[in-house]
């Protein structure tokens, strides 16, 4: 009799701890994950990051004499380097807009598997603006969804991904903020995963952490590379969805030689923002532009003026600005 008892009270301490400690299951064994042959968790290890742009001192500005550029802020590196080749107001606390989903992208390469499904819900399905137009209900893997997020700016994607890897959007959001502190974006908070304005709610970075944040993203994941650089995408329907037809609308992608894409974002209390990777003649470069009415031009003319520092006549078609 006494033997049973302890096995009882075991079983009875099991359960409870089970229901005292459920908030602590795994992040993979999320309501929204649809598990398969190939969706084990294996989060890939999380790199630190080195790099950072040169800039002299908190407020340093440089070449802002030689450009017109009216944005708020804007920074222009060499890639490789770090060496700052434009500067107007970096370190300015600014709203950028769906440039913020870079994060949202890190998070997903580092936190899930690109063969990982999740499961779109109501409040993904629903949430509006810009789209990839997903359905609540539907199942799609995390690397169709990257391509939503980055191509079209899907906000439903980012809310899917948000809540696929973290349980909710709220868990998700603090996961990107520990996330920016760790890559060393001091001047950098984040609400949401999407990157839309949210009222009596600041969210803000700096051209200066945006780019170290894209470095860091291209310089790390191959697939963010790919994904990024493409000009269209077509997921085909299957018997878990729909099928999607993304067109990039990174601009300059398929204008401006060597752009090879990250992510523009705009909203009304942002303005028009810009992240830009471009290569020509073995140099690299690196541009963000935030607050601005005029984001190709102008960010077409960062591009040109830092080639333009390495001997690089960057031949082009006039732009339809």
């Amino acid at each position: 009799m006494g033997k049973i008892v302890v096995v009882v009270s075991a079983i009875v301490i099991l359960i409870s701890g089970f229901f005292l400690f459920k908030d602590e299951i795994p992040l993979e064994f999320s309501k929204n994950k649809v598990f398969g042959e190939n969706t084990s968790a294996s989060f890939a290890p999380t790199a630190v990051n080195d790099w950072f742009p040169k800039l002299i001192d908190q407020s340093s500005d440089k070449g802002v004499a030689d450009l017109n550029i009216w944005a708020k802020s804007a920074l222009l590196v060499n890639f490789d380097t770090g060496d700052v080749l434009f500067a107007k107001d970096a370190r300015a606390k600014l709203a950028a807009g769906s440039t913020i989903k870079i994060m949202t992208a890190i998070l997903a390469l580092e936190r899930a598997k690109l063969s990982d499904v999740f499961v779109v819900s109501e409040k993904a399905a629903s949430v509006g603006e810009d789209s990839m137009n997903l359905s609540s209900g539907e199942q799609l893997s995390v690397n169709d969804l990257l391509y939503g997020l980055m191509l079209v700016s899907g906000n439903d994607a980012a809310i899917t991904l948000a809540e696929g890897i973290a349980g909710t959007e709220d868990n998700f959001v603090g996961m990107m903020n520990e996330r920016a502190k760790s890559l060393g974006l001091s001047n950098t908070l984040f609400v949401n995963a999407s990157g839309l304005d949210v009222d009596g709610r600041d969210q803000f970075t700096t051209a200066y952490d945006l780019i170290t944040m894209a470095h860091y993203a291209w310089q790390n994941y191959s697939q963010f590379q790919k994904v990024v650089s493409t000009e269209h995408k077509v997921i085909d329907a299957n018997d878990r969805h729909k099928s999607f037809d993304l067109y990039n609308d990174t601009n300059l992608l398929t204008s401006y030689p060597g752009v090879r894409g990250i992510k523009p974002g705009f909203t009304w209390n942002a303005g028009l923002c810009l992240v830009t990777y471009a290569e020509n003649s073995n140099v690299r470069l690196l541009g963000v532009i935030l607050g601005s009415d005029d984001r190709r031009g102008e960010m077409k003319e960062l591009l040109d003026y830092g080639f333009a520092k390495y001997g690089i006549n960057v031949s082009h078609p006039a732009l339809d600005l």
